[in-house]
């Protein structure tokens, strides 16, 4: 397997193994991404090993129902791929296309600093929410506690990745 991956900003998890696929050392593949066939079209994949990452080499991928396979080298047999159930599969932050105008990557918003209309700070985005109808920040208040906030440009009207921070017209509760 080639060598780990060093001195690269953390990769980005683009997938999990479900298990194996076939005698033939082929595994079953979740996608992480959005729209999940995505996941086909980025090279290398990295998988951890002994907590480092490293490339992977892809034999072949593709669709198979409702899901994907996939074929890596070194990966001969149905116990070879069923051994690597449950490890996920990542990329280099650089394989990632660039986001659109208007949209964010969640790891981008994770760690922001939050205020408040007024240009009073509340917190950190501690974590990002999917909750179907639109994408929400978990808050952690600096007062303690957390808040969770839709993020949509109604709430959040301002985001500035590269200055570390956003704002949000949104009430906390027990907050005058």
């Amino acid at each position: 397997m080639p060598s780990e991956v060093e001195n690269a900003a953390e990769p980005v998890v683009v997938g999990r193994i479900q298990g194996a696929f076939g005698i033939r050392g082929w595994i079953r593949l979740i996608s992480y991404t959005e729209p999940p066939a995505n996941i086909l079209g980025y090279d290398p994949w990295l998988l951890q090993n002994g907590g480092a990452w490293q490339p992977c080499e892809r034999l072949a991928a593709r669709e198979q129902g409702t899901g994907f396979v996939a074929k890596l080298e070194g990966i001969d047999d149905r116990d070879a791929a069923g051994a690597m159930k449950g490890q996920l599969l990542a990329v280099a932050p650089e394989a990632l296309p660039e986001p659109l105008e208007d949209e964010y990557y969640w790891r981008d918003l994770v760690g922001l600093q939050v205020y408040d209309a007024t240009g009073k700070h509340i917190g950190r985005v501690r974590e990002m929410m999917a909750t179907g109808a639109n994408d929400v920040l978990v808050v952690a208040l600096t007062g303690g506690g957390q808040e969770l906030i839709p993020f949509h440009r109604q709430y959040v009207p301002e985001v500035d990745v590269a200055a570390g921070k956003l704002s949000v017209d949104w009430e906390i509760e027990g907050e005058a």
